[in-house]
């Protein structure tokens, strides 16, 4: 019995070390493999951060990892979430996805809108837009310390938001009137409310259908900051079937804000320990099958999608799906599509063209291209994908599109 109880305790032995042996080698290759497929856009040093501290956090990853998969020395760690299980990937729409088709003579009657910031749909399938009126973004509409510098001249005194007509672009109805500063991001909920940013005001707006005033409102008017009830130059909203509130916040603290549907802050991005930095997130697309929120990441030239945890709380803090490519330019805007998410870009430089990008974003990759832009800032989908819209500033208009196989 002995020699039995010996050669157990050799076999465990030599199994344990296999164990740690497979833990390091993976946490190398995974190393390895992030290093080789990783690609930094050039950009201003005051925003690089030191290639030290890169090697630095991959260090202190892949003693976490090593640490994590061996249990240390309390043994093994629990898991707070089972993971969810995995759904075969349907990768037959990446051969042929539906190309938006430009409906000619649409609109059909003569618009003269300001900058036109937004665009989303109303409940009865019409694109409804958010422009600025008379009123222009130049460089001295704000200091240094984000503060808007024309306070005195007063809400902007013409309707900023217009409901169009799908079948010919026809104005139905324009409201917002003495409200607004300097509007940006507009999006319409399921059950028909209109969630608004205004970047000078620094603050997100919930209209319930039909009301005059909104019925939360997050951000404090005319104050930039950046602490949990405060926002700067914030972009754009998403909203999920739940009811929580994703806000991209956007110019200046360059993160996602996750709330309730009460309005209350449950999540920031990112956050110890997302190994993720956004440089302007301009735009949000919910995809809530995938249980993804993806990013238009401006000035970093690319879009992400993190975990939106709106499935279950495990993977929140993952690794982004991440989708970076050479001609991808600034991008503006994105929209979701089935599985598939729909970006623009904007004017990056003469060598990359300003057009539109079909990106699936399971593989990290860019499927087609599609369109010729000027400057487009925003796009969005009918949700039966009957349409998709476009709008532009400079020139202000608003574009449609079709979908074909």
């Amino acid at each position: 019995m002995a020699t039995a109880t010996t050669g157990q305790r050799r076999t465990a032995t030599t199994m344990r070390m296999n164990q740690r042996l497979l833990v390091l080698a993976l946490v190398a290759l995974l190393v390895a493999v992030g290093g080789a497929h990783s690609y930094t856009v050039p950009r201003d040093t005051d925003i690089l951060l030191a290639d030290g501290f890169f090697k630095r956090m991959r260090d202190l990853f892949a003693e976490r990892a090593y640490e994590d998969a061996l249990g240390g020395a309390a043994g093994p760690a629990e898991m707070a979430d089972e993971p969810p299980p995995q759904a075969p990937v349907d990768t037959s729409h990446l051969d042929s996805p539906p190309k938006p088709k430009l409906v000619e003579d649409w609109p059909k009657v003569k618009h003269t809108f300001g900058q036109v910031t937004a665009v989303t749909i109303d409940l009865q399938g019409n694109p409804v837009i958010f422009h600025r009126g008379s009123r222009t973004w130049t460089m001295e509409s704000f200091n240094a310390t984000n503060h808007y510098q024309h306070i005195a001249e007063g809400p902007i005194p013409e309707n900023t938001i217009a409901t169009l007509a799908a079948s010919d672009g026809a104005v139905l109805e324009e409201r917002g009137a003495g409200i607004f500063y300097m509007p940006h991001g507009l999006t319409i909920d399921h059950n028909g409310n209109m969630w608004l940013t205004d970047v000078a005001l620094h603050q997100v707006f919930k209209f319930m259908p039909g009301r005059d005033y909104p019925a939360i409102t997050l951000g404090h008017r005319f104050e930039p900051g950046s602490s949990k009830s405060h926002l700067c130059k914030p972009t754009a909203v998403a909203i999920a079937s739940t009811g929580e509130i994703f806000v991209a916040d956007g110019y200046c603290n360059s993160r996602l804000l996750k709330y309730n549907a009460a309005g209350r802050l449950i999540r920031t991005i990112p956050q110890p320990p997302e190994f993720l930095s956004l440089q302007t997130p301009h735009g949000l697309a919910l995809l809530e099958h995938l249980d993804m929120v993806c990013v238009a990441d401006r000035e970093n030239m690319r879009v992400v999608c993190p975990r939106a945890g709106l499935q279950t709380s495990y993977g929140e803090g993952t690794q982004a799906a991440t989708i970076q490519e050479p001609d991808l330019g600034r991008v503006f805007d994105v929209a979701a599509y089935g599985d598939l998410v729909y970006a623009v870009n904007g004017p990056t430089s003469p060598m990359i063209p300003v057009r539109g990008f079909t990106i699936d974003p399971r593989s990290e990759t860019i499927i087609d291209h599609w369109g010729k832009f000027e400057n487009p800032h925003s796009i969005t989908f009918c949700p039966n994908g009957s349409a998709m819209y476009v709008t532009e500033i400079g020139p202000n208009r608003v574009w449609k599109f079709t979908l074909t196989m």
